[in-house]
């Protein structure tokens, strides 16, 4: 049976383990992956504008030695003539080893998943997850601190429509001692779900809208931009998008080993003035994007490494994303 990679949460701690080892291995010496996937196909459809995501899987999978074919937006797929995303997926998946998708849709990809016949990696939809950033953010973040626990990490902006910072606070929370500071204004507070998990699972943390309160106690401090592709009053976007600016002045305050993440683009949120301190990390960030996206590639398709380093040997990760949701 194919495995697809569609919530953050199929994910078990040791197959994430397993991956964030494997990206480690890969940012050490990327070049003996350079033909591990020779002869692979990866398929990018891609119903939404991207830049960073898009061109990230490309990257990963030509690294890897594999090829790449797909489309950059709805207008240029055959869904813009009435084909369905389901037979969209059986059709690519004659063309392809494995695919990545995103859709402005939530759950769209568990959709093509049901009936894709290679696995399918979700590359984020709608306001519901962004599982890739998410282990993005984690090899960055056990790259930099060498752990995953006992942080504190504020989380500011748009928690609301923030999907990369819904898949991330459900994974940090698996690891013992970490504590959340959640910064937002009241209407794009974090959503009740995430908070009742929060509350459920007696996971420490506390919101504020001052971020100048939270900074002085953060490990991380994981920068969001208001999205107005997720607005439908565009006044409210007007008088939100520029609710925090993270400058020189603000950094200040902030502890010499913290770090900045942000999972791009950014509009205004951070001053680019920040981006030559040494605790900007939001570009080494989306490096580390193109290794966790090269590793889960690898487990997805169970590849060798053909350098010949018998350690290296992937297998494919276990039995996440078999459950696919009842989705409408």
């Amino acid at each position: 049976m194919f495995h697809h990679v569609l919530n953050i949460s199929d994910f078990t701690k040791s197959d994430l383990d397993y991956i964030l080892s494997v990206a480690g291995n890969i940012a050490k010496n990327p070049a003996r992956y350079r033909e591990v996937a020779k002869g692979k196909i990866l398929a990018t459809l891609f119903f939404e504008p991207s830049t960073r995501t898009r061109l990230s899987f490309e990257s990963a999978m030509l690294r890897l030695g594999g090829g790449v074919i797909g489309f950059s937006d709805m207008s240029a797929s055959a869904t813009a003539k009435g084909e369905t995303m389901e037979d969209t997926s059986r059709t690519v998946s004659c063309y392809c080893d494995v695919m990545s998708v995103r859709h402005p849709v939530p759950f769209s990809p568990h959709k093509m998943s049901a009936v894709a016949t290679v696995p399918v990696i979700n590359a984020g939809d709608g306001a519901n997850e962004h599982p890739t950033q998410t282990i993005t953010d984690l090899v960055t973040i056990s790259q930099r601190f060498k752990r995953l626990h006992n942080l504190t990490i504020g989380l500011c902006g748009d928690l609301k429509y923030g999907r990369t910072v819904h898949s991330l606070i459900k994974m940090l929370s698996r690891y013992k001692g970490n504590r959340f500071i959640l910064i937002s204004p009241d209407a794009l507070k974090m959503p009740r779900e995430i908070i009742d998990m929060l509350d459920g699972e007696n996971i420490n943390y506390e919101t504020t809208e001052s971020l100048d309160d939270a900074i002085p106690a953060l490990d991380i401090l994981y920068m969001t931009r208001v999205q107005r592709e997720r607005f439908d009053d565009k006044s409210e976007y007007e008088r939100l998008k520029d609710f925090y600016i993270l400058d020189r002045e603000k950094l200040s305050l902030a502890k010499r080993d913290m770090i900045v993440l942000h999972p791009l683009p950014r509009v205004d949120e951070i001053s680019t003035d920040v981006d030559t301190d040494e605790r900007a990390w939001y570009f080494k960030q989306a490096q580390y994007g193109v290794y966790a996206r090269m590793a889960l590639i690898i487990s997805l398709l169970g590849l060798k490494d053909l350098m010949g380093d018998d350690t290296l040997y992937i297998k494919p990760v276990s039995d996440y994303g078999k459950k696919i949701p009842n989705v409408s």
